[in-house]
């Protein structure tokens, strides 16, 4: 942020070339220094020596003298002719650089002193009384030292090294070299990414599809920037914020960046969670840093991504201590609130969970505009499809529109995730061409997970498998209101599936009772194929039969379409007021026999029609036995053409597959998909 900032203004670019004055050259030199001091000035290690080897030293006349050193120890001098005996040479340490070692040659450690020189005292007299001479006399003298350097560092290195550790921290916190003298107090700077003139970027609008209506109300924010006369003539004022809303992956960063790239007016770029350190303040001294650059940048942008790690509403977290966040959020509502509209900064912010975002941030007066980003339509997904497809070396026979068609409720991020797995399975087959067949795998890849062929099922399992697999296709054959087949397999695939179908929802905003029984019928399928084939049912229906009672519960308690229970919707109440559940104990027992009822209406319906169309159920489960995957064409040869075929529409909002244990695909049910 600051290196940008730096390249931004005439001054730094005067003083790029510049040395920056760094505080490890301090380091090194002090540490060089105290490494010569040791090195030259430092006496080689004498050897300690017990009493009875200093009184052999003695006796051999090869003492010159000994010094007590505080009463603690002495060192003991030999006589030049003796250093260069055998006796001594190994044991005397040899100084560096080819100097003389002057002594001392040996240390003895004395304990006391006095009992010290007692022993000293009678071992002369002793040598006297031998030799029969007064001459002999052991010089021993007493000296006090004090290491003054030793002191010196005793006291000086440790606080030096405290401070490199300290100035250390502080770079590193602040976020590295930005100038010098700098980098220990901005630990409260924003860092935030400036782009402007110096620092493009190359994502234009022109690399952002399907996202029509999200681009036009972005782009003319961009042109409140670029031409403010034009809107403030007649009197409107620019707005101060946008909050892009939408699902992940749908691209909310992407149109961020293309209005970076479109943008001739700076524009700063910070994640939410940059705000927030471990440092009590930090947060809100970010933020006022941020919008001081901004209002000396003006007009410019500010964007804000993931705004809910530091939006969240407050009042939630009573159990922590730490209000950091919320002192964070209170000083972006000021700054949000404070600065002056003619000013030009508008901010652009991003979340996937706008349910969680404090309502003072979302008030008009600080986001004033909130844009939903949601998944793209068929169009919009061929467009981001034709995006994709340009970098990739692709065949002739691979069309975007089909790719569109086979992708149904694909965010733009797992588009972009297909056209890279299908380059990829290509390159593994040595290809030079990424043709449909690897597109195909691709989609299969991403929506029923890695095909395991070396799964070891067994012949009975594989078949139970085979024959849930064909009741759910066979009830969707036949259903009005089921999902048009796409495909059906008894590959094991992802973590658990051991086969799925994949349909192909029409894309439409309300569904209706039958839509939504046939749906439950279909779900049933496997199941009830099973208890016809084999008198007998298996787990394989678990992610069945979770679907279908999140379907039957939200048919009566969320969408009201129930005739006992009434007109009432109960979504989203459970956590207003304080109590678990809107209702008493008797209307529970109604949803949950009701529930039951429309599950076990729809179960029986399965099995008749299975029954009715055993034959069909045979000739499917047989050649999904014999080739393991089936298409449409498949089915239309074995049991002829779906009658229900020429309803117009057949793409939708997302692929929806039973599988065998796990669900990979069923999708809940939400309130929005009800107009």
């Amino acid at each position: 942020m600051q290196d940008n900032q730096k390249n931004s203004n005439s001054k730094g670019d005067e003083n790029k070339g510049a040395p920056r004055f760094n505080f490890y050259w301090i380091y090194g030199i002090i540490a060089v220094v105290l490494i010569a001091l040791n090195f030259f000035w430092a006496q080689p290690q004498a050897k300690t020596v017990d009493w009875n080897r200093l009184e052999k030293i003695i006796r051999a006349n090869d003492l010159e003298k000994i010094v007590i050193i505080n009463k603690e120890k002495a060192e003991i001098f030999l006589k030049e002719t003796a250093v260069s005996k055998s006796d001594y040479e190994k044991e005397i340490p040899k100084p560096s650089m080819g100097l003389t070692n002057t002594g001392p040659h040996f240390t003895h450690t004395i304990g006391n002193d006095e009992v010290f020189e007692t022993r000293i005292i009678k071992l002369q007299d002793e040598i006297q009384n031998a030799e029969g001479s007064t001459k002999f006399n052991i010089n021993v003298t007493h000296e006090r030292r004090y290491d003054v350097i030793g002191g010196i560092i005793s006291w000086v290195l440790p606080l030096i090294i405290l401070i490199a550790i300290w100035i250390f921290i502080m770079r590193r916190v602040g976020g590295g070299a930005a100038g010098p003298g700098s980098q220990i107090f901005n630990i409260g700077r924003s860092k935030a990414t400036l782009f402007d003139k110096d620092a493009k970027v190359t994502v234009t609008f022109k690399d952002v599809a399907g996202l029509d209506e999200a681009k036009e109300e972005v782009m003319e924010v961009v042109d409140f920037l670029k031409n403010p006369k034009k809107y403030t003539a007649l009197g409107g004022k620019i707005p101060k914020g946008v909050l892009l809303v939408g699902s992940p992956g749908t691209g909310k960063t992407l149109l961020a960046k293309a209005v970076a790239g479109e943008a001739a007016v700076p524009f700063f770029s910070i994640s939410g969670s940059d705000f927030v350190e471990m440092f009590v303040g930090v947060g809100a001294s970010r933020v006022r840093d941020l919008f001081r650059q901004a209002r000396e940048k003006a007009p410019c942008i500010i964007f804000i991504d993931e705004i809910d790690a530091i939006g969240r509403a407050r009042g939630r977290n009573a159990m922590q201590g730490n209000d950091e966040r919320e002192n964070t959020l209170n000083q972006l509502l000021v700054e949000m609130d404070g600065f002056s509209t003619d000013k030009g900064v508008i901010i652009i912010a991003a979340t996937n969970r706008p349910d969680i975002l404090d309502s003072a941030l979302l008030r008009p007066g600080r986001f004033d505009r909130q844009i939903s980003i949601d998944k793209p339509d068929l169009v919009g997904r061929e467009q981001i499809f034709k995006v994709h497809l340009k970098p990739i070396k692709i065949s002739g026979d691979v069309d975007s529109k089909k790719l569109a068609l086979m992708t149904p409720g694909f965010a733009g991020a797992e588009i972009a995730n297909v056209c890279n797995e299908a380059a990829l399975i290509a390159a593994r087959r040595g290809k030079k061409f990424v043709d449909m067949q690897d597109f195909n795998d691709a989609i299969d890849r991403s929506i029923g997970g890695l095909e395991k062929k070396n799964k070891l099922i067994s012949p009975e399992e594989k078949r139970v498998i085979a024959y849930h697999e064909a009741g759910h296709a066979l009830c969707g054959w036949y259903l009005e209101y089921a999902m048009p087949l796409v495909k059906v397999t008894i590959v094991p695939r992802g973590v658990a599936a051991l086969g799925y179908a994949q349909y192909l929802p029409k894309e439409q905003h309300i569904t209706t009772v039958e839509q939504l029984n046939d749906q439950i019928c279909m779900t049933l399928g496997g199941r009830a194929a099973e208890s016809i084939c084999f008198n007998r049912i298996s787990t394989g229906a678990q992610s069945d039969l979770d679907y279908v009672t999140k379907m039957a519960y939200s048919m009566i308690t969320v969408y009201g379409l129930n005739e006992k229970v009434g007109n009432v919707s109960f979504y989203g109440m459970q956590s207003e007021g304080g109590f678990t559940k809107p209702y008493s104990e008797e209307t529970a027992t109604l949803i949950d026999n009701e529930s039951r009822k429309i599950i076990e209406e729809q179960y029986e319906r399965a099995k008749q029609l299975l029954r009715e169309k055993r034959k069909e159920l045979e000739l499917i489960a047989n050649e999904l036995l014999n080739k393991e995957v089936l298409h449409k064409d498949d089915l239309e040869r074995l049991i002829g053409r779906r009658e229900f075929d020429d309803v117009p529409g057949d793409d939708g909002e997302k692929a929806k597959s039973e599988n065998i244990g796990v669900d990979t695909l069923k999708e809940d049910i939400d309130a929005d998909e009800i107009a």
